[in-house]
Parts: structure tokens; sequence; C-alpha cells
């Protein structure tokens, strides 16, 4: 008498010899172990890292006029400085924001399908 094989055993076997390949697909993404500190500092303007430099008083201040003068360059020369401290947290908070919204939507799970 003839034996016949089991049909459902050979499929079986070939998926559980093909789960291992899968787990790649199945891990959670690396990119937020991998993702390297933010940079977004960089962007600042080499010449702000120095600071703005002070007004110069001419004649050594001896008319009141040149303390006129030299009040109001020293007054453009803050509105400079200060302007310098807004654009660089600008910078790096639009930086950072940036980077977070790439992380968030490089980790979001699409689905497969659209069933999974």
């Amino acid at each position: 008498m003839r034996s016949t094989m089991p049909k459902g055993g050979g499929l079986l076997c070939l998926l559980l010899l093909a789960l291992p390949a899968c787990t790649p697909f199945a891990r959670a993404p690396a990119l937020l172990s991998q993702t390297p500190p933010s940079a977004c500092d960089t962007l600042v303007p080499d010449a702000w890292r120095t600071g703005v430099e002070s007004a110069v008083l001419l004649n050594g201040g001896a008319e009141v006029a040149d303390w006129q003068k030299f009040a109001d360059a020293q007054t453009g020369q803050l509105d400079k400085a200060n302007d310098h401290l807004v654009a660089s947290l600008g910078i790096v908070s639009r930086c950072l924001a940036r980077d977070a919204a790439a992380v968030a939507r490089a980790t979001k799970r699409s689905k497969v399908l659209g069933i999974f």
C-alpha cells in the first residue's frame, strides 16, 4: 500500500523557514536610535559669533555734539546686536522644529495595502 504525504506540512515548513527573513520589516525603525544631535547652531552666521563692535567716540568727546553722535551710533549698534540675537534664536528654533517634523514623518508607520 502506498503512503501519501500530508499536503500542508511542506507549506508550513517553508513559512517557518522564511520567517527570520521578515524581521527587518517587522522591527521598529532604527531612525530614532541613530538620529545624530541636531547641528542647528551651525546655521547661524560666523560673523555674529564675535558680537557687534561698539561705536567710536570722535574727537575724544571734546564737544557735546560728539557725545550725541556717539550715543546715536551706540544705539544703532545695540539695535544690530539685538537683531542678531532674535534672528539667531529664530533660526535655531525653526531648525529644531524642522528636524522634529522630519523624525515624526520618518517614524510614522504606513499601512500595508491600507489594511494593517
